[in-house]
């Protein structure tokens, strides 16, 4: 079976693969048509798709996060490959495919991820940080072992959060050896809360983001994470207007550095300065090795990554 990375302009190809996003729309005809907007999945990437002229049938048998087997033709549309889908059925049990063949995963076991973050916790040696973190991470804990870290931007797979946090750690590690200046427990529980919200703020089955909560859409995860603080130290008894809450407050807050990327303050604090460049380092380095790993390596150029300014990567062959 072709997997979705090995597709090429003008393949006919047929394939089982995972149907990651459905939408029905309708043609701009004089007299509309509906049509199927999808996404296709599997471990080695997505690839959108169009499956035209469904019927009512069509709208009663596929929905998101199928498994489907599917005939069609890949070409190019606006610069970037796209699949018509010429015939479509769901997977059957005789197929011998299973949901979790599709689904891509952090590099790392879900479990040791867990542990390495786990570690990082308990070795806060500041007494009411440590509360606060802990109080925090209680309210996703189940979660934090399978949640992606964004829908599509970054770590956008299953255990993809823990991963984010796990190696974000290690870089402040890091950091607080080459820089002692540094607060290592503000540092360590800003990397742990900085997305601790992200669970609350996403819908999401085994690492696929199907929609956004309401408090997602309507508060996001940096406000939903400053609110657990705040939570924290009321439950546990820590003055709200000491630097300890203040400062991990401040770190979640402006941990994406400006406005427009969501962050209401810009960090200024040293803690908060080094969380935002280790977040955005580990952010893009995801994102170019998620491009390189998806780009078949015959292609010297990747696909534009939306989170570099919509610049490719060129793959150097040394």
């Amino acid at each position: 079976m072709t997997q979705i990375k090995d597709l090429r302009n003008q393949d006919d190809f047929t394939g089982f693969y995972l149907l990651k996003e459905l939408d029905v729309k309708q043609t701009n005809a004089t007299t509309p048509k509906d049509y199927f907007d999808i996404v296709l999945g599997d471990s080695s990437g997505q690839l959108g798709a169009k499956f035209w002229d469904v019927s009512q049938q069509d709208k009663e048998t596929f929905f998101p996060m199928g498994l489907v087997k599917v005939q069609g033709n890949v070409h190019l549309y606006r610069e970037k490959l796209q699949i018509k889908i010429s015939r479509m059925r769901p997977a059957a049990p005789e197929d011998g495919v299973t949901l979790t063949d599709f689904i891509r995963s952090a590099p790392v076991a879900s479990n040791e991820l867990i542990d390495t973050i786990n570690q990082a916790k308990d070795s806060i040696q500041d007494s009411e940080i440590k509360t606060i973190v802990d109080y925090c991470v209680a309210k996703v804990e189940e979660k934090l072992t399978h949640y992606p870290a964004a829908k599509t931007h970054h770590h956008a797979y299953f255990a993809g959060l823990a991963y984010h946090m796990a190696r974000m750690l290690e870089i402040g590690e890091f950091l607080c050896k080459q820089r002692p200046f540094l607060n290592a427990d503000l540092l360590k529980a800003g990397i742990i809360l900085h997305d601790i919200a992200k669970p609350e703020e996403m819908i999401a089955q085994l690492g696929i983001v199907s929609d956004y909560s309401l408090s997602g859409k309507l508060m996001g995860h940096i406000s939903l994470a400053s609110t657990w603080i705040t939570e924290a130290a009321i439950r546990c008894d820590i003055n709200l207007q000491s630097e300890k809450v203040l400062g991990l407050q401040h770190m979640v807050l402006s941990h994406h550095n400006l406005g427009e990327w969501g962050s209401p303050v810009q960090p200024q604090t040293a803690e908060a300065v080094a969380l935002h460049h280790i977040d955005a380092m580990d952010a893009k380095l995801q994102m170019v090795e998620d491009a390189l790993l998806t780009t078949p390596e015959s292609e010297l150029w990747t696909p534009v990554i939306r989170g570099l300014e919509n610049k490719p990567v060129y793959r150097m062959k040394l």
